[in-house]
């Protein structure tokens, strides 16, 4: 299991927390590869128990959505650890959709992507089009 988590974070950038209304990465590994993603709904503290365990409610994001509520420690929903449920090994972490990692040829280094219309390079033939769409957003 330790394999693939190193293997999704160079592949998905993941946040260090986890709030309501975050999408989660939820691996198993046994029987079958599972993978699906899920949005966090609801994180409330266990009352009943004096450790700090909190109920987790989570919409899976399958077909039909599935309603689900899990009783996890910090650690275990934030991806810090891995952790057994009837008997398998799972992985949950948030993932983090802002600005994707792409690499510049120019330097070699992870740069952030554009993530609106405003910080899109505007090539030379659109900046004196007077009925230009990317004139209009400027």
């Amino acid at each position: 299991m330790q394999k693939l988590i190193t293997e999704l974070k160079q592949i998905v950038r993941f946040k260090d927390s986890t709030d309501i209304g975050d999408l989660v990465l939820i691996v198993a590994k046994e029987p079958q590869m599972m993978a699906s993603y899920a949005l966090v709904t609801d994180i409330e503290r266990d009352t009943s128990r004096k450790s700090e365990w909190w109920h987790v409610s989570l919409t899976l994001l399958s077909l039909p959505p599935q309603e689900i509520t899990w009783t996890l420690r910090t650690p275990q929903f934030t991806g810090m650890e891995v952790f057994t449920m009837g008997g398998e090994e799972r992985f949950v972490k948030a993932v983090d959709f802002g600005a994707p990692l792409q690499s510049t040829a120019r330097d070699g280094l992870l740069s952030r992507a554009p993530r609106t219309v405003q910080e899109l390079p505007v090539p030379a033939s659109q900046k004196e089009k007077k009925g230009s769409f990317l004139k209009r957003v400027k």
